[in-house]
This record gives structure tokens, C-alpha cells and sequence, in this order.
């Protein structure tokens, strides 16, 4: 990549780490009061309740300082989750609460499922372990931990995340946010794109994670495919997967931008622009959603699977192009120019299609962007006065290549496009003697 582009990918890096930190479980409060040893369908021998009572009353960072410890109490916590999952937690009492409890409320919640309250401890220390060995303070890291034996295998346990994922609509909103974010940190730092400096001479299979990275995607895209709190559940570990190339090319493989863009894309039923409104998610939902599909954009030179799913039924541009006009926040507006931006500039020569397909760049784009009415949303964006240049700069760009690509476009291509794209709209290029001529 460029060195812009790198500086794009730090951001997001630290965007990652900030916008991914897990949730408080509503029933914290409880934690304290587990009693380990009346628990016997945990199945835990005296060593491993031992090791969860010295991880209590010492500093994470001292329970992670060994990296034989760290692995030891994270696949303990794993067993936890694994033994309450085949016991029946997940869609108990507990899986109900989506509101922070009382003290009262949290341990009478432990007494009614207390194998939903050890799921919610189990998942909020094991996140409490990743985001700390993240930091690098210890020199012990993800990858030391979750990945054993002399060929770095990724540990047999993580399964026990993926069960509480598959308990679908019935399960516990809190354990499926957690356990998937959890489990996206921990098989990035498989990915080959990932290596760092204190995992550069340690064996680390990435072929041991590509299954449970297709599975977590698999996930992830179905969420997508609902709406409303469904949608809420995954964006976290999707942001998380975007930090990492072979992640990203694993979603666009399982269709996800097609399924992002329909979650992006206005969903009014009503005529005009000023009744249109977006889907269920939140402003931040769709920043973070936007966010995802502009990194997604870094890789449209390089591939052309990225840019056809991108040219898949219109749908992305159109989708961003809604987030121009009607997007509430101004930083909704800034990702989805950017995304924008790289559509518009980006080149099919690495990767060209196919003999006989055809040629998906940045013109092909721009005649998208055209079709689905980017040129009068970009008009309007020129007049308004924004403080950040690179919104100033992106307008100023697709203003100048929209209007020499529209200069360069024959009526019946511009009518072809919107046709093709699902957008036609009348305007004065449908004239009589149009239709006279092309009919």
C-alpha cells in the first residue's frame, strides 16, 4: 500500500482496539460470588478451581506474565464455557437481561441460573485476557496462548465460542457479542498479514484458523441478513475481521458486501428523498458498517472478486450514495466519500477480468454513481462549508469525474446505466426525440 493508505490502516487499527472493547455483562455484580465448588456440572478438578480463585485475587497482568499460565487459565475459562453451553446456559434467566442489574437483582439472577452468570464471568475475563495480551506489556501474546504445540495449532477449545454463537435468535445478546468479538481477535492473529515482531519467530497455523474464521463469517453474514438487534450482535467481530487481508477476503467471499450494502441502503417505502430513512441501526451502526466497506475498498486494485461484488446489482453504490444525501452525522458522510472516492479511482489492471466480462473500474463505477444520482447529492455537498479537508477534497474529485465522465457518456449509456442499475428516473435526457431515436 501506499504511505497514505498505511496511515488510513493505522486509524483503523486504532479505531479497532477503541470501538471493540467489550460491553459490561448486566450481571457483573454477581461475578465475586460464585461458588466454584458447589458448581459440579463444571466438571473443574481442584487445580482448576485453584487457578480461577489465584486469577481472582491477583492482577491480570501477573496471572498472564507466564505464557504456560496465561494458556492454562484461558482454556479453563474455555472449559467453563464449553461445560455450562452442554448444561444448558445460554437461554436461562440470564440471556434475558439486557439492562446493567443491581446487587440484588445480579445475585438473585446467580441463584436462578448461575450457569448463565459463569458464561457471562467466563467471556468477560477471557475478553479481559486478549485485550490485555494486545497491549504486548508481558511479551506473552495471542498467539502464545491460544496457539500450542510446535506447529502453533490453534487450540481445540475455541469451539466452545461458536457454540454460544449457534444458539442463534434464543441465545444471550451479551455472550454473542463477546464470544464472537473474542473469537475474531483470536483467529486474526493467525493471519499471516498480522505477523508481528514479538510472534516473528513463533510458529503460528493459519490453516488450523481458516475453518473457524469461514464459520465466525458464516455467522456474522447471516446476522447481516436479519435486521434490527440481530445486526447489533455481529458488527463488533466484523470490525474486528477487517483488521486482517485474509479475513477481509474470506468475507467478501461469503458475500458480505452485498449484505452490508442492503443494511446501509434506505429502506423507505414512501416517495422522496425527505421521507426516506435508513434501517434499524444506529448512527454509530452505520459509521461502523461504512467504515467496514471503505477498508473493504483498499483491496479494489488488487482484486476482482472486490470489485465485482462491489458492482453486484448496484446496490453498494447506491447504498453509499444514500449515506451522501441523507446520512445524520457528518462522519457517516466523510467514509462513505471515501468509499466513494476509491470506487471512482480504482483500476482493473492488476487483476483484470476475465476474457469476455466486462471491464469493472473506475469509469464503470462512476457510470454506477451516475445512474443512482451521486451527481446532484455531490452539487449540493459543494455549496455546504465543511471544516475537514479531506471531505473538501473527496467533493472537489468526484464532482470533476463525475461531470467528465457524464460529458463523455452518450444518452443511451447514461439511460443503459440507469435501467441496469434499478434507478431510472425521469429527467432531460428522456426526451421525445430520445425515445424516437433509440426505440
Amino acid at each position: 500500500f501506499l504511505p497514505s493508505i498505511l496511515q488510513h490502516f493505522l486509524f483503523f487499527h486504532n479505531f479497532t482496539m477503541s470501538a471493540v472493547s467489550a460491553p459490561t455483562s448486566p450481571v457483573s455484580h454477581a461475578f465475586p460470588h460464585i461458588q466454584w465448588d458447589a458448581l459440579s456440572s463444571l466438571r473443574l478438578t481442584a487445580q482448576e478451581t485453584a487457578l480461577l480463585r489465584m486469577a481472582e485475587t491477583n492482577p491480570i497482568d501477573y496471572t498472564l506474565a507466564d505464557s504456560r499460565d496465561a494458556s492454562m487459565y484461558a482454556r479453563v475459562l474455555l472449559k467453563l464455557l464449553a461445560e455450562a453451553c452442554s448444561a444448558g446456559a445460554g437461554t436461562g434467566e440470564v440471556s434475558t437481561y439486557t439492562e446493567k442489574c443491581s446487587d440484588e437483582q445480579a445475585m438473585a439472577a446467580l441463584d436462578l441460573d448461575p450457569l448463565g452468570v459463569v458464561t457471562h464471568y467466563a467471556l468477560t475475563k477471557l475478553h479481559e485476557i486478549i485485550a490485555t495480551l494486545a497491549t504486548g506489556v508481558s511479551g506473552v501474546t495471542v498467539v502464545s496462548v491460544f496457539y500450542v504445540g510446535k506447529d502453533g495449532v490453534l487450540v481445540d477449545q475455541w469451539k466452545a465460542l461458536l457454540r454460544i454463537l449457534n444458539k442463534g435468535g434464543k441465545g444471550d445478546a451479551y455472550a454473542q457479542k463477546v464470544a464472537s468479538m473474542s473469537l475474531a481477535k483470536i483467529l486474526i492473529a493467525s493471519c499471516p498479514s498480522k505477523k508481528t515482531a514479538e510472534n516473528k519467530n513463533r510458529p503460528v497455523s493459519h490453516a488450523s484458523a481458516v475453518e473457524p474464521l469461514e464459520a465466525l463469517t458464516a455467522w456474522i453474514v447471516a446476522q447481516l441478513k436479519n435486521s434490527g438487534a440481530f445486526v447489533g450482535l455481529c458488527i463488533p467481530a466484523l470490525t474486528v475481521l477487517m483488521d486482517a487481508y485474509e479475513s477481509r477476503m474470506i468475507f467478501v467471499k461469503s458475500g458480505g458486501i452485498k449484505y452490508v450494502s442492503r443494511q446501509l441502503h434506505s429502506s423507505s417505502k414512501a416517495s422522496g428523498d425527505s421521507s426516506r430513512k435508513f434501517g434499524q441501526g444506529s448512527v454509530q451502526q452505520l459509521y461502523e458498517l461504512t467504515f467496514c466497506l471503505w477498508i473493504l475498498t483498499y483491496e479494489l486494485n488488487t482484486s476482482q472478486l472486490v470489485r465485482s461484488e462491489f458492482s453486484r446489482d448496484s446496490n453498494p453504490v447506491q447504498a453509499l450514495t444514500d449515506l451522501v444525501s441523507l446520512a445524520p452525522r457528518e462522519k457517516v458522510v466523510r467514509v462513505a466519500l471515501a468509499s466513494l472516492t476509491n470506487l471512482a479511482t480504482c483500476t482493473a489492471d492488476e487483476d483484470p477480468a476475465p476474457a469476455g466480462s466486462p471491464r469493472l473500474d473506475g469509469k464503470h463505477f462512476l457510470g454506477e454513481m451516475i445512474a443512482c444520482g451521486l451527481m446532484k447529492a455531490i452539487t449540493l455537498l459543494k455549496d455546504r462549508q465543511f471544516t475537514d479537508p479531506d471531505i473538501v477534497e473527496d467533493v472537489t474529485l468526484l464532482h470533476k469525474k463525475l461531470t467528465e465522465n457524464y460529458k463523455e457518456m452518450s444518452r443511451w449509456e447514461v439511460y443503459k446505466n440507469e435501467v441496469e442499475s434499478g434507478h431510472l428516473k425521469w429527467g432531460s435526457v428522456h426526451t421525445e426525440a430520445f425515445f424516437k431515436e433509440n426505440a
